[in-house]
């Protein structure tokens, strides 16, 4: 059965006892969509990544990983413990600093790349479905698509849509799926899912935030149920939805101020768990 758990309803002293890595969506979890995380939040994100790995796995291209996070911890995160996956996991980056040199830099481990022949395939279809079903918008902001090479995303208010607008156009996701559908049947051979509040995604087949959770299961060698993932869309057809359904240990939150609120309770008691073992006598 698959369980998400409310941030405001854990017992945070048992939940740092059993993790080993936290994970989180980025837009709406750890910042606005498209704007840097804010100086509280940067605090949080950088003490965690001292007391154990952390990965951000979104549906958002690399670069707005460096916008969004990178170019606003700086030096202040522990970055070899950092694991950043984009574009809905099919990209992996690592910090890489060669030993005896004095500045590291992010390496991709891994990408998994559409043809242009599925790219250009899954622009046709995500246009003439969206026409015909009525959600070409005629006000945008911002280009409709994004070809982020491991992954196409159709944004049906455009990339640069405010955040307000986003949340008002599909409260239900009603108008998404229909969209999913239609173009799913056009392209069998491919993964289409719902992406942000306005968004549709589509990337190689098994491409979700289940396989990033596997992913990351396998490069740090831990249980999947050892993986804490937080995200705000993690209700059933909810881009995070599929972490959970892969097994980690899902954490649901409506806003960057839930997961401030939950960073809050979770780093003492990550701390006061690291000072216990710090004092614990060892045998021998």
């Amino acid at each position: 059965m698959t369980v998400v758990h409310s941030w405001n309803d854990i017992d945070y002293i048992a939940l740092a006892a059993r993790m080993r890595v936290i994970a989180f969506d980025l837009d709406n979890t750890l910042a606005s969509s498209k704007q840097p995380m804010i100086p509280a939040m940067i605090d949080r994100f950088a003490a965690l990544t001292h007391c154990l790995p952390v990965a951000v796995v979104t549906g958002g291209r690399y670069e707005l990983v460096v916008s969004q996070i990178l170019e606003v911890v700086h030096d202040r995160a522990n970055l070899t413990q950092l694991h950043l996956m984009p574009t809905g996991g099919t990209r992996y980056y690592r910090w890489n600093k060669p030993e005896h040199e004095t500045t590291g830099s992010w390496t991709c481990v891994y990408t998994h790349d559409l043809s242009e022949v599925d790219r250009r395939s899954a622009r046709t279809s995500l246009e003439r479905r969206a026409r015909e079903l009525g959600l070409w918008e005629t006000t945008v902001w911002g280009a409709r698509f994004e070809d982020r090479g491991s992954q196409l995303t159709f944004s049906a208010l455009g990339q640069n849509a405010p955040e307000s607008a986003k949340r008002a156009w599909d409260p239900g996701d009603i108008k998404k799926q229909r969209l999913v559908n239609a173009v799913a049947g056009d392209l069998p051979h491919l993964k289409v899912r719902s992406g942000g509040y306005t968004s549709i995604d589509v990337s190689l087949p098994g491409m979700d935030k289940s396989f990033a959770v596997h992913e990351l299961s396998k490069i740090l060698n831990t249980p999947v149920d050892s993986i804490v993932f937080v995200g705000d869309r993690m209700t059933p057809g909810g881009n995070d939805y599929p972490a959970a359904i892969a097994g980690a240990w899902a954490i649901s939150v409506s806003s960057p101020a839930d997961t401030l609120l939950m960073l809050d309770q979770l780093l003492p008691a990550l701390h006061a768990l690291q000072d216990e073992l710090s004092t614990k006598p060892t045998n021998g």
